[in-house]
């Protein structure tokens, strides 16, 4: 098992051309094609023990010469890493059964409502589950607020919460999916199971959002690649029913990194095409506050791995762990303040309860950013 090395943004710039770096070059890159430039990164190497063994930190016009000084099995790693931190994403090509199709770019920020059709989810649990009116006026406010996808699950992935016959969540969430594609939504389907996938997909959903990173069930890798779909993968530790168990971290920003890395790879060698793979690592799964604390910190690292990042922290445990043991539904106001931070690091899709508030955030968080170019190209007359 050799060293690993990991490429991480630190500090960020409002422009690249705000940052001189040497011979006139810019001193900060875009990061994965979003509106975000970072200006210093970390080298960091990973023994073959899992102990960080080095971390020398590089101004961005020298990172190319620091790789190249690296020992020889890290160079080519380090390379591709440099080369998908820069890498701009293509747009999502959703694809309907009409013979029409819809983009949704990801060189601006995206929102991912979530509706959850069941009795028993941590925040809104037992809301729609039982009116699918209900549920689709909910789906419609949502894409009129400004989300660019509906995420409907119908099975609760919280701490102690019982799986569920597949037959069962099917019979929950296809009555929403039908009635919110057929009105022109982008759903995705928000399932680890490949029954509800190709159930789901066949009513209209265009997008699969697996929590288990296409782990749980043995078919839905192979449904996923099928379906020519975007495929949202995520990071969670259980690989059996219960999705936050046997959580065991050395590092757990780095831990997570490799355990991604390893289900990216799984996933694009099952057919799933790159363009269309999302990555998520899973805020609160199995992991505890200061590990979601460490993670949210650490996120820019993840566009190392080459592919868009979709980031669901919304209402999340953590946020009322820091807020006086605030109510799910009530945790807006944190709720909002990782999402902000997350923009600032090039998260490309954010998935949230409060789509209305979350896209005015985000349509202020855009404004500033059009400003700070806007002001230094100004200044610079």
């Amino acid at each position: 098992m050799m060293p690993k090395l990991y490429i991480q943004p630190l500090t960020f710039a409002p422009s690249p051309q705000s940052v001189e770096g040497p011979d006139e070059m810019p001193g900060a890159i875009r990061i994965a094609g979003t509106m975000c430039y970072a200006r210093e990164f970390a080298l960091i190497v990973r023994s073959n023990a899992g102990h960080v063994q080095n971390r020398q930190i590089v101004a961005a016009p020298d990172v190319a010469a620091a790789l190249s000084r690296l020992p020889d099995p890290l160079i080519e790693d380090g390379e591709r890493q440099w080369s998908n931190l820069r890498m701009a994403h293509v747009p999502l090509d959703l694809h309907f059964g009409d013979g029409t199709h819809r983009t949704v770019r990801l060189d601006q920020p995206q929102v991912m409502g979530i509706l959850n059709v069941t009795p028993d989810s941590f925040s809104d649990g037992g809301t729609f589950d039982d009116d699918v009116e209900t549920a689709v006026s909910r789906g419609v406010d949502m894409l009129e607020s400004g989300a660019a996808i509906i995420d409907v699950g119908g099975e609760s992935t919280r701490p102690g919460a019982s799986t569920i016959w597949e037959m069962d969540e099917v019979r929950r969430v296809i009555p929403t999916v039908e009635r919110l594609a057929a009105g022109g939504a982008a759903v995705s389907i928000d399932t680890r199971k490949a029954a509800v996938m190709e159930a789901a997909l066949e009513a209209g959903a265009r997008l699969i959002n697996d929590v288990s990173g296409l782990q749980f069930d043995p078919r839905s890798a192979d449904v996923a690649a099928d379906s020519g779909c975007p495929v949202v993968v995520m990071h969670a530790p259980g690989k059996g029913d219960d999705l936050h168990a046997g959580a065991k971290y050395q590092n757990v920003v780095l831990d997570v990194f490799d355990e991604l890395r390893a289900r990216r790879d799984f996933a694009l060698q099952a057919g799933v095409r790159r363009e269309n793979l999302i990555l998520d690592p899973g805020i609160g799964f199995g992991k505890s506050l200061a590990d979601n604390l460490a993670l949210i910190n650490a996120l820019p690292l993840f566009h190392a791995l080459g592919q868009p990042l979709l980031l669901g922290v919304s209402r999340k445990r953590f946020i009322g762990a820091l807020s006086n043991e605030a109510a799910a539904d009530a945790r807006l106001g944190g709720s909002l303040a990782v999402a902000t931070m997350a923009l600032d690091m090039g998260v490309h899709i954010l998935r949230v309860h409060d789509a209305a508030e979350t896209v005015q955030a985000m349509h202020v968080w855009r404004g500033l950013r059009d400003g700070a170019l806007t002001d230094f190209s100004q200044m610079t007359r």
